[in-house]
């Protein structure tokens, strides 16, 4: 939290009635000269902070900060009435440089806010232990180095608030830094690199103690016992440290407490968010969550929990959000009654549950978004679906469901869903052709992946007029590519990879609109998803828009060319056209894909060269045109010398120095062995003619002699040697 700019004081000021207009204003300049100018030592500690700024990252305050006139006339500087300086605001100026510790020398200094700069090195004790500084804001800044260890002659500093997150301070907590902190009320050390155990004493020594954000950095150990003595606290954070244990049970009777994030089994009545998510939590939720009756959010995702939820979690009545996602529960969610609960959001995926999707679950009518993926859910869909009329996220992957078609018949009913991810689920049933699944008008993503459907893609598809991205991939489906497939205005991703598809890459396909222009993108809707889509468990995508643009039709058995209107497709980021039976060349035209980061060849029977101009493609980082005829040098220079030798294998034709093949030599080899071929050829050639000559007149000797002893007497009758 960024402390807020406060406003001057405002001066003293009076009505002067004299005739003698000159004279008014004479004695005016010298009444505000004398009760508002700073002092030369604050104008001199002002200076100094300025000389310690480098010289392209003062912000522009040279202009201003002018040695000999007034300071408190300067940018960013205000005083009181008598002319002190109490403030220094001077947040996103775009300061580089360091923090000088003549700024201690204000005396009067009540505010110092120097945050969302670029300052560097460390911090001077001399202002965290300022005895007249409340508010000191140096955060989103490049500080580093440790908190000293400083003692104070004075018993009470009046440091209220104080902001030093987002740095790269490190090390522990100075204890005798905090002793003296009495009035201090929030402390922001969020994101840096602090280690050890929290401070214990913090809510000890100050009893007004309000708010502590600790997170993202890298504490260690159980958590603090002395965060139990926290009278007042409203907000608690420490989550993404390296914490252990429980809470203390002092924060049990916290009833100000209305933000937690932290490791705990509480019973606080008044918490609202609850948010133990990646804390490396282990055992069951307890029964005691049922007391938190003003819960409406409650974040328990990536830990190592276990056991069935308890039935309490339904007395949760103002519950809205809730991800229990990658843990380990189990048992049938029956056992909560959510017709209690005003669900908005619920993501139960990645763990054991099992049974079907409970009843109590469709009378959430404002049920936004629900995940059951990745569980050992089964049996049918219940007609009772369609009364989530709100639902707009809606995955079921990788479970037991049966019967696709009944399942979407029913869920047609949802009428504003816009993703729909429903793969790995009816193995082995045919995908519905039946057009009566005329619903789905606002549908944006739709995966049926690896369920091995048999049958053809369906043409109540093509009335899916907004959808952005189809996953078919791992079915058994047969036919050609759709020629309707460019009437889909919004497509720009799709996966139909690893099936029976037949016949040519279909034109339609370069048509895609999505692919076609920049101008059809920003008609994309750039609205957030309810959930996240993980591409993989460490990649999420909360915008469908920010998905990559590809087409993956490998794993088929596709023949015919590679069709040179492939290049219209200016926006496309991926083609995988490997595992099919295409033959001709690679199109020249392919290298104005520009855009494109992945491109995938291999395995079919693609002849000629590799093209060379496809070193224009400066972001294609995968590349495979192996084990194909192609022939020729490799192009060189660009992104092809990140390829590995890999890319090329399976084409002994192919040549260049990322394969130890000199082209000249390959060239030479190759006339050696054609003229090799030829001399061998046409020495049989020669044998064969020989041979042909010598049998010939041999048969003409014998037809000679025969003529000659059919005229003698003596010889055979004819007829007798036939016998």
């Amino acid at each position: 939290n960024t402390m807020q700019e406060l406003p001057s004081s405002p001066r003293n000021s009076k009505s002067l009635s004299m005739p003698f207009l000159g004279l008014a204003a004479v004695l005016l300049l010298f009444f505000a000269s004398h009760t508002s100018s700073c002092t030369e030592q604050e104008s001199s500690s002002l200076i100094n902070f300025l000389d310690g700024l480098m010289p392209d990252g003062n912000g522009g305050l040279n202009d201003s900060w002018v040695n000999g006139t007034d300071c408190c006339k300067w940018e960013g500087i205000i005083c009181s009435s008598d002319g002190t300086v109490t403030d220094v605001l001077l947040a996103t100026r775009g300061l580089k440089g360091g923090i000088s510790p003549s700024l201690v020398n204000l005396t009067g200094l009540l505010h110092l806010n120097l945050s969302q700069n670029s300052l560097e090195g460390s911090l001077p004790t001399e202002l965290v232990f300022s005895r007249s500084i409340i508010g000191l804001d140096i955060s989103f800044n490049r500080l580093e180095g440790h908190l000293q260890e400083m003692q104070s002659s004075n018993p009470s500093l009046p440091l209220q608030v104080l902001n030093i997150s987002s740095n790269f301070f490190m090390g522990q907590f100075p204890k005798t830094a905090w002793e003296v902190m009495k009035n201090l009320v929030a402390l922001n050390a969020s994101n840096n690199s602090f280690t050890g155990q929290i401070p214990s004493f913090l809510c000890i020594n100050a009893p007004s103690f309000a708010m502590l954000d600790l997170s993202y950095n890298q504490f260690s150990g159980n958590i603090s016992l002395g965060l139990g003595s926290c009278s007042m606290p409203r907000v608690l954070k420490a989550g993404h440290n390296n914490l252990t244990g429980a809470l203390p049970d002092g924060l049990f009777n916290a009833t100000s407490l209305d933000h937690l994030s932290l490791a705990n089994n509480a019973k606080l009545s008044n918490l609202t968010v609850l948010n133990l998510g990646s804390t490396g939590l282990s055992g069951k939720i307890p029964d005691s969550v049922g007391q938190l009756k003003r819960l409406e959010e409650l974040y328990l995702d990536n830990n190592n929990m276990s056991g069935e939820l308890p039935s309490a979690l339904g007395n949760c009545s103002n519950l809205r959000y809730i991800t229990i996602r990658n843990n380990s529960f189990i048992g049938d969610l029956s056992t909560v009654n959510f017709t209690m609960l005003d669900l908005r959001i619920a993501d139960f995926s990645m763990n054991l549950f099992t049974g079907p999707i409970p009843e109590s679950i469709y009378s959430c009518s404002n049920l936004v978004a629900l995940r059951l993926a990745y569980n050992n859910f089964h049996g049918h869909f219940s007609p009772r679906i369609g009364n989530l009329r709100s639902l707009s996220f809606f995955s079921i992957t990788n479970n037991s469901f049966k019967n696709i078609t009944n399942a979407l018949q029913m869920l047609k009913s949802c009428k504003n869903l816009t993703s729909l991810l429903i793969g790995i689920n009816f193995k082995g049933e045919t995908i519905p052709q039946d057009e009566t699944i005329d619903g789905f008008e606002n549908l944006q993503v739709l995966t049926i992946d690896d369920c091995s459907l048999v049958g053809k893609i369906p043409l109540w598809i093509s009335k899916l007029a907004k959808l952005k991205m189809i996953d078919l991939s791992v079915n058994q489906l047969s036919g050609p590519i759709p020629s309707w497939i460019d009437e889909l205005g919004f497509l720009f991703y799709l996966d139909i990879s690893s099936n029976n598809l037949t016949g040519n890459i279909a034109v339609s396909l370069t048509k895609l609109p999505m692919l076609l222009s920049e101008e059809n993108v920003a008609k994309l809707d750039p609205k957030f998803l309810e959930l996240p889509v993980f591409w993989t468990p460490s990649r999420q995508y909360r915008m469908v828009s920010a998905f990559p643009r590809m087409l993956f039709l490998d794993n088929n058995n596709f023949t015919g060319t590679i069709p040179p209107e492939i290049s219209q497709l200016k926006l496309l980021d991926g083609l995988n056209l490997s595992s099919n039976s295409l033959t001709g060349e690679i199109p020249q035209e392919i290298c104005n894909l520009t855009n494109l980061q992945m491109l995938d060849l291999s395995n079919n029977q693609l002849t000629g060269a590799v093209p060379s101009a496809l070193n224009d493609l400066h972001f294609l980082s995968t590349f495979d045109v192996s084990n194909n005829r192609l022939e020729g040098p490799v192009p060189t220079g660009g992104q092809f010398h990140t390829f590995s030798n890999s890319s090329y294998s399976g084409n002994p034709k192919l040549c260049g120095p990322m394969l130890n093949l000199d082209c000249t030599s390959a060239a030479t080899n190759q006339t050696s062995t054609s003229r090799r071929h030829n001399l061998r050829f046409a020495l049989i050639i020669g044998i064969t003619s020989g041979g042909l000559v010598a049998l010939a007149l041999l048969a003409c000797f014998l037809i000679a002699r025969l003529a000659y002893y059919d005229h003698t007497e003596n010889v055979v009758p004819l007829r007798s040697r036939q016998r």
